[in-house]
């Protein structure tokens, strides 16, 4: 019978672990070698497995890397965990800036000296493909356990996939909602439904707006249009993948649209500030759409506002094609180029973090994204999150195009503020737009992965 992460010991290794981390301890600089190769624990994970009951390095002490850019990155925790069941190994920690990190990265991975384990952001991925050794696990066994495998799989082998995925949600301002008079029943479920309750959120002085119903000033367009013109089936990039498909029916109809927010129905203004998350944080505007990092802004700059999510809605009440995009924030990669010693356990250490529920959830929560794992897609700690509730139901309907070229959503944000700013048609700023991505593409060997949706047959 398939062993169960034995629950009560393993919480009281992570409680140890961190105990000893902060103590600064250093086991495998002091030389412990392990000769205890059954732990007493148990199996963790389902495909995807992992077996404690073993030495690690033959129980000699060792000591690999692990770069990332985040304190708060979840494979720290699992680091801490798994150098408390195997004493003789050390993991250290290099957090470097972002943007050192994608600067320092690529250069350390090409000697013999650089991290055995490392961080991964998908938008990187030509830089850092050429340094990565594929898992060492069945890619049927993460597939079985894993949505989001697909899209990740070259030539038969997984280099890493996503942990988590993120997608964009409406947060509104749980006072001006009340306010205006509107309660839980009130959630906008469709698009026509959204404008009229922006219109009851907006409160003007005379012509001035004063309390913006929805603002899209700053970063909004440009990823919002996306998920519009998906829910209505309309593709990102062209069926072969390889060039932008901006300039159609669908987007100018989705454009025209947020046009009309502002100069039709006045629930906003291109005046009303340049950033839609000041002012919804200085409780100027009741309602914007943001992906799962609003989260931490919110509880780092505003604490004060209290916020709700609720999901974006669509144009009728029918299940979509899809109903947005999403991104996944990577698990881990492996140095190609680090010694045997360092690449066995930079692989041990991999599958120990995709067998263990608490790498996902950990993950899911700090970052405010659906855990891709499948075993915990009706998980309590999922579900009693405000944000990850509302993805939950829409995780099978969202695409990932694959990490696009920036122009995509650069030439968007220009297209919107030609036809805000400079007062030109949509469809000229659209087409417009279409050429900026068409220029900016010519020399990228970008190719799209909608296909790799489950649903793209069902695209126009």
């Amino acid at each position: 019978m398939k062993k169960k992460v034995l629950g009560a010991l393993f919480s009281m290794l992570l409680v140890t672990s961190l105990a000893a981390c902060s103590s600064g301890s250093d086991k495998a600089s002091g030389g412990t070698k392990d000769e205890q190769a059954d732990k007493g624990l148990e199996v963790l994970g389902d495909k995807v497995t992992f077996d404690p009951n073993k030495l690690v390095n033959d129980g000699e002490p060792i000591t690999i890397e692990y770069w990332t850019w985040g304190e708060n990155d979840p494979t720290i925790k699992m680091a801490e965990a798994y150098e408390e069941i195997y004493p003789n190994v050390e993991i250290k920690e290099v957090i470097q800036p972002w943007d050192d990190f994608w600067t320092k990265l690529p250069l350390s991975l090409k000697g013999k000296n650089g991290p055995a384990v490392f961080n991964i952001h998908n938008s990187q991925h030509d830089l850092i493909m050429p340094y990565l050794e594929a898992y060492d696990i069945p890619v049927a066994d993460l597939q079985a356990d894993f949505n989001s495998v697909d899209p990740h799989i070259i030539d038969g082998s997984v280099y890493y996939t996503d942990s988590v995925i993120n997608t964009g949600n409406i947060y509104y301002n749980k006072t001006l909602w009340e306010e205006a008079g509107l309660t839980e029943n009130d959630i906008p479920k469709t698009w026509e439904q959204f404008r009229a309750i922006a219109k009851k959120l907006t409160k003007t002085d005379g012509d001035k707006i004063v309390q913006a119903g929805f603002n899209y000033n700053g970063e909004t367009y440009n990823a919002l249009y996306q998920g519009m013109n998906y829910q209505k089936g309309e593709l990102l990039f062209s069926k072969d993948g390889k060039t932008a498909n901006y300039n159609n029916p669908v987007t100018i109809e989705n454009t025209q649209f947020f046009v009309d927010l502002y100069e039709k129905d006045h629930v906003g203004s291109k005046d009303f500030g340049d950033d839609s998350t000041m002012s919804f944080g200085n409780g100027q505007t009741a309602m914007v759409y943001k992906w799962g990092w609003m989260v931490g802004e919110l509880a780092t700059k505003y604490p004060e506002i209290e916020y709700g999510v609720f999901a974006t809605p669509t144009p009728t009440e029918d299940v979509p094609f899809a109903y947005d995009r999403f991104n996944g924030e990577s698990t881990p990669g492996i140095n190609k180029n680090q010694t045997e010693e360092q690449r066995a356990v930079a692989q041990d250490f991999l599958r120990f973090c995709l067998a263990n529920d608490d790498y996902s959830v950990t993950a899911g929560l700090s970052m405010a994204s659906f855990p891709t794992k499948k075993s915990l897609a009706d998980d309590p700690r999922i579900l009693e999150d405000p944000v990850l509730s509302v993805i939950a139901p829409r995780v099978e309907r969202l695409i990932w195009p694959g990490a696009f070229p920036s122009t995509v959503e650069t030439s968007a944000k220009q297209t919107i503020e030609e036809i805000l700013y400079n007062g030109k048609s949509v469809e000229e700023a659209v087409k417009e737009g279409q050429a900026r991505m068409d220029k900016d593409m010519e020399n990228t060997d970008f190719t799209s992965l909608e296909k790799s949706y489950q649903f793209f047959d069902e695209a126009k």
